[in-house]
């Protein structure tokens, strides 16, 4: 499929807009997909925005990408989120030999889910790895047909492998899902929906081929303006684009319901002063955050390298311009909560499903603040032990 026939990714979350909305109750008590909605996400490719064309996907440039997650995520936030993962875990394959990376993702409904690297250990034998360890926050790992471990690894004489910089290599495994043991552990206050759950491994052997790192860009075999940028900055934008896809539908419903709502002996709250100014305001505040990492995506990618991976000083504006946008979202969500006064605090409401959502969301370590103080220090010259 040629980029001229490729349907929009946009158009196509759009297109999904009154199933996700059908499915959104039954998504949260379950806290899981419907299959038959898992399937119109299938179908529409919105799983595969990241994965390369080499591999079947769509290679989707940053800025659409943020545009399309951002519109799922206006509509469920669970939805966005599994999507963002499914594509930040599909960025691997441009770090596998093309063989492995068909073997993943031939098949069209192949999905990777992983969680975050932690201090378990893959043991280096003849030809592979032995495996044994349990990883937490594994979101989509319900639908997903192959699992990754990102973990150290020990050598035959207990030493942990360094990579190019000195530090213990982290190192990626992928294997069938069905190898793992699942445990339902995914049971918080919002993204209910994402199924987060754990999972462990014991002695599985992983063959060096389905092995990489995704800590070293230059270690990418695909080319391309998409894979200058690291997985972490991409996994960056994911999570910026759900949290501005949660505050802009808050920010909406609160114009909706400042039209008609009147508090008892007021004036509707459309006709305040003092909520004209503070929307006006929201308003500025989202979409000034929004615009800034569209722009920041935008002109990186258009002078990204075919080959090299971008600077760290780019690096530091996409990590600059994610945490931005997610701290202004959060900002305009609570504003939005606080807004609609008791309208807000009813289970189905407009507002109650999102603030949990989004609360969870700012529980997560690329909305942490200390982003602030890493791209500071590089905007001042201070050289960062480690930036990717």
């Amino acid at each position: 499929m040629d980029t001229q026939t490729r349907p929009d990714p946009v158009a196509r979350a759009r297109e999904l807009e009154a199933e996700i909305a059908a499915a959104a109750d039954e998504i949260e008590r379950t806290r899981r997909i419907p299959e038959a909605l898992l399937g119109r996400l299938h179908d529409s490719r919105l799983f595969r925005m990241l994965l390369p064309r080499s591999a079947g996907g769509d290679e989707t440039e940053p800025a659409v990408y943020v545009a399309a997650v951002e519109e799922l995520a206006r509509h469920d936030a669970s939805i966005a989120w599994n999507a963002f993962v499914a594509n930040s875990s599909a960025l691997i394959a441009a770090y596998l030999e093309p063989a492995v990376s068909d073997a993943i993702f031939a098949d069209p409904r192949s999905i990777v889910a992983w969680g975050p690297p932690n201090a378990s250990r893959a043991r280096a034998v003849d030809a592979g790895y032995r495996l044994t360890g349990k990883w937490d926050f594994a979101s989509g790992c319900r639908q997903a047909r192959w699992m990754g471990a990102h973990c150290l690894v020990l050598e035959a004489d207990g030493a942990l492998r360094p990579n190019r910089f000195g530090r213990p290599t982290v190192r990626t495994l992928l294997f069938p899902a069905s190898e793992v043991t699942l445990f339902d552990t995914w049971r918080t206050i919002g993204l209910r929906g994402t199924a987060s759950d754990s999972y462990a491994a014991n002695d599985l052997f992983v063959s060096e081929a389905f092995s990489t790192t995704r800590e070293d860009p230059t270690l990418r075999r695909e080319r391309g303006p998409l894979y200058a940028f690291t997985m972490q900055g991409l996994y960056a934008t994911g999570v910026a684009a759900v949290a501005l896809g949660i505050a802009r539908a808050m920010l909406s419903e609160l114009i909706t319901l400042a039209s008609r709502k009147a508090p008892r002996g007021l004036a509707r709250l459309a006709d305040n002063a003092v909520v004209q100014a503070d929307v006006a305001r929201a308003e500025a505040r989202l979409g000034s955050a929004r615009a800034y990492l569209i722009e920041t995506l935008t002109t990186i990618y258009a002078q990204a390298d075919d080959v090299a991976p971008i600077e760290i000083a780019d690096r530091a504006r996409v990590r600059l311009a994610c945490t931005n946008a997610i701290q202004g979202a959060v900002e305009v969500a609570d504003f939005a909560y606080k807004g609609a006064g008791v309208d807000a605090i009813f289970p189905g409401s407009p507002f109650e499903r999102r603030f949990r959502d989004m609360h969870t969301l700012s529980q997560q370590i690329q909305a942490r603040t200390a982003h602030f103080e890493q791209i500071g220090q590089i905007l001042l010259g201070v050289p960062p032990e480690e930036f990717l």
